[in-house]
């Protein structure tokens, strides 16, 4: 990588269909700001945000992934929620579709479990972060009650290897996150 850039919409399909052209095989994730470019909610990014299951054809596939990247010179990190925090349970089967599909039907683009990458994203506590959760929120992608649940099965598991956070800080950052947002909703209903 050479350089500062930002990517559009369409910088990410045409990676994304570089990466099946060259005969990639499995799933690639979205995770976080790439799928809300994906999904037309932000305009750019610096960068794209991917996951992909730890199987056998994970190797593979992060190869074929930064063989399109560095010949477009595009900006890629791997960054699965996973590795900062206890998945909760289920998480797979809160992927979402992302409705591209590509001539080759051994490559597969979907969204991480915005669950997960919400609490990801609580986690780390910046104001970017925030952004991310209220927009996944703002977009019906997360609901408050559901995530309260989660959050309630993830927590206990936390430990200095999953996150370099105590639980009670952990808990402060989610209070506040969702003071903002329904401060925001309160806004929304009253037109302000």
């Amino acid at each position: 990588m050479t350089g500062r850039r930002e990517y559009a919409r369409g910088d990410l399909i045409d990676f994304l269909t570089a990466v099946a052209g060259g005969g990639a095989s499995g799933r690639v994730y979205l995770v976080g700001e790439t799928s809300q470019l994906l999904e037309g909610w932000c305009r750019r990014v610096n960068r794209l945000a991917l996951a992909v299951e730890p199987d056998f054809s994970a190797d593979a596939l992060r190869r074929a992934v930064h063989a399109v990247s560095d010949l477009r010179d595009i900006a890629v990190v791997w960054e699965s929620p996973g590795d900062v925090i206890p998945l909760p349970d289920d998480y797979e089967a809160r992927s979402r579709d992302t409705g591209l599909s590509f001539d080759h039907g051994v490559f597969a683009v979907s969204h991480f479990d915005p669950y997960s990458v919400a609490l990801r994203a609580v986690a780390r506590g910046d104001e970017p972060d925030y952004r991310l959760v209220l927009g996944y929120l703002r977009h019906g992608w997360i609901e408050p009650d559901r995530m309260d649940a989660l959050l309630e099965d993830v927590l206990p598991r936390f430990t200095n290897e999953t996150i370099s956070q105590d639980p009670a800080e952990f808990r402060r950052k989610y209070k506040g996150l969702m003071q903002m947002w329904r401060a925001e909703a309160d806004g929304q209903a009253i037109g302000t």
